[in-house]
């Protein structure tokens, strides 16, 4: 049986479920921005995944990695970027079973305006998420 760790304080169950509520209004923030851009909130973290993967060469399975998806899914979710004129893939000449994907120009200007919000609201949350850190500690 797990033992139990009773070192934890009413002040720390408190700190804690503040920080997964401050963690969810920001998730409840982007994926309206998300949709507000007619993507859903795995659509953007797709492209953001693709875009911060740089210098690398992200593949799916950088989009599968960074998103936790298995590499079929991943692979579902970049066809629907690539219908939505998002995302492109270059096969790689040296093996078939390999594509290098890149941001489309319509892709860049819907990353960059969601990005802007999000480091906005980021610097915004930013004093209260390292209060609440602070009393995790």
């Amino acid at each position: 049986m797990p033992k139990i760790d009773d070192s934890l304080t009413d002040a720390d169950y408190a700190a804690l479920a503040d920080f997964r509520h401050a963690l969810r209004q920001f998730l409840a923030f982007s994926e309206a921005r998300a949709a507000e851009k007619g993507l859903t909130p795995q659509q953007h973290q797709a492209l953001l995944a693709i875009r911060g993967a740089a210098p690398e060469a992200p593949t799916i399975g950088t989009v599968a990695q960074r998103l936790m998806l298995k590499p079929h899914s991943a692979s579902g979710l970049i066809d629907r970027l690539e219908l939505l004129g998002l995302v492109r893939r270059e096969v790689a000449a040296d093996d078939r079973r390999r594509a290098t994907l890149y941001l489309t120009q319509k892709a860049h200007a819907v990353l960059q305006s969601l990005s802007a919000v999000h480091r906005e609201e980021i610097r915004r949350l930013r004093p209260a998420l390292e209060d609440m850190l602070r009393h995790i500690g």
